[in-house]
C-alpha cells in the first residue's frame, strides 16, 4: 500500500535530517577523503610485484591507520583492503597466514576505506605492472567517469546504470592477438553510504534497468564501476575474508559461549563496520573461526566471499565517493592520480 511509502519516506527524511548539521558530515567525509588520497599516493609508490599481500594490506591499513588518528569507533579503517587479483573483481583481502605474493602480470584492485566518525569513504583503483590490460583500466576509469558525471539530485538509478554500461561496452582489449570486449559486471554495484554503513541501500547497476528510484539531496554515493573481460557475472569463491554485523540483526540468544564474547568484541572494534580476520587478531581473537561461522549461521554476522569472474578473464574498478549537496555534486575522493 502507499502507506509505507509515505512512512518510508518520512524515515528517510528524518534520517537525513538527524544527520547532524550537513556541514560536520561533509567535514568528516573530507577529512576521511583526504587520508585515502595520501595514503593511496604512497602505496602506489610501494605496492611491486614480489610483494607479499599481506604487507601490501598492512602497508595501505597501518597508513591509514597513522594519517585519520585511529581512535576507537570514532576513526579510523573504514572496511578490509580489497586486494581482489585478476578474475577476482572484489573482497579478496589476504586472511592470517596468506603467503600470495604479487605477480609481474597481475591486475590489482586496491579498495579500501577510511572513515571519521563512522562517515565511510570508499574509494578504489586498479593497478596493472604489464601493459596488455591498459585498456580494459582505461574502459573502468571511463565509465566510472561517466557514472561521476551522468549522477545527481532526482536522477534515476536504472537510468545512471545505463550510460555507465554504454561507456564501458565502448571499449576492446587485445590480447594475444585477438580482441574482446569489455564488460560491465552485471551483478556488482555502486551504492549508497549511511553512518557505519557500507552499503546503504541503494545500487547503482552497472547495466542499464528499470530501477525508478532517485538520488536525494544529502546521500552519498560509492560509484564504483567494474570491467571484466570474462562473461561479466562474478559468482562467490575462495575462502572468505570479509564480515560484517548485520546492521538490523535479530537479537539470538546465544548459547556458545565463545560466540557470545566474540559478538562482544566484534560491537566493541567494529559495530557495524566491515571487518576480516586480521582484524580480529588485531584486536586480540584468536581460535574464534567457529564462534565466527556460528553468528554468521545465526544471521547476526553477514560473510561477504570473494567476488570472481570465469578464471583466465581480468576484472578492473575505479570507485569514487560523491556527496549529493544541495548545490552541487562534490566528488570528495578525487584526486590528481584518477
Amino acid at each position: 500500500s502507499n502507506a509505507y511509502r509515505t512512512t518510508s519516506e518520512e524515515k528517510r527524511y528524518n534520517e537525513r535530517m538527524a544527520m547532524e548539521d550537513p556541514e560536520v558530515t561533509y567535514n568528516n567525509i573530507r577529512r576521511a577523503a583526504e587520508v585515502h588520497r595520501q595514503v593511496r599516493k604512497y602505496a602506489r609508490k610501494v605496492i611491486r610485484p614480489g610483494m607479499r599481500m599481506i604487507d601490501i594490506a598492512e602497508t595501505i591499513e597501518n597508513g591509514t591507520r597513522a594519517l585519520v588518528e585511529e581512535n576507537g569507533l570514532e576513526s579510523g579503517v573504514g572496511f578490509p583492503t580489497g586486494l581482489s587479483l585478476n578474475h577476482c573483481a572484489a573482497h579478496y583481502s589476504p586472511n592470517p597466514g596468506d603467503t600470495l605474493v604479487l605477480g609481474e602480470k597481475d591486475v590489482l584492485k586496491v579498495d579500501f576505506g577510511v572513515h571519521v566518525k563512522g562517515r565511510i569513504l570508499d574509494s578504489a583503483f586498479t593497478l596493472n605492472f604489464d601493459p596488455t590490460y591498459d585498456k580494459l583500466l582505461e574502459a573502468v576509469k571511463a565509465a566510472t567517469d561517466t557514472g561521476i558525471r551522468e549522477a545527481g539530485i532526482d536522477v534515476r538509478l536504472g537510468e545512471l546504470a545505463g550510460y555507465i554500461q554504454e561507456t564501458m561496452e565502448s571499449y576492446e582489449v587485445e590480447v594475444n592477438g585477438k580482441v574482446l570486449p569489455v564488460k560491465p559486471i552485471e551483478n556488482l554495484s555502486g551504492h549508497s553510504i549511511n553512518p557505519y554503513q557500507i552499503h546503504g541501500g541503494k545500487s547503482v547497476l552497472l547495466v542499464k534497468n528499470d530501477d525508478q528510484t532517485k538520488m536525494e539531496e544529502g546521500e552519498y554515493f560509492a560509484i564504483e564501476t567494474f570491467g571484466s573481460t570474462g562473461r561479466g557475472k562474478v559468482i562467490e569463491q575462495g575462502e572468505c575474508s570479509h564480515y560484517a554485523r548485520i546492521v538490523d540483526a535479530p537479537h539470538v540468544p546465544l548459547r556458545l559461549t565463545s560466540a557470545k564474547s566474540l559478538l562482544k568484541s566484534i560491537n566493541k572494534n567494529f559495530g557495524t563496520l566491515p571487518f576480516c580476520r586480521r582484524y580480529l587478531e588485531r584486536a586480540g581473537e584468536s581460535k574464534y573461526l567457529l564462534a565466527l561461522n556460528h553468528l554468521v549461521a545465526q544471521g547476526i554476522v553477514q560473510d561477504y566471499p570473494p567476488l570472481c569472474d570465469v578464471r583466465g578473464a581480468m576484472t578492473a574498478q575505479f570507485e569514487h565517493t560523491i556527496l549529493l549537496r544541495p548545490t552541487r555534486k562534490e566528488v570528495v575522493s578525487r584526486g590528481e592520480d584518477y
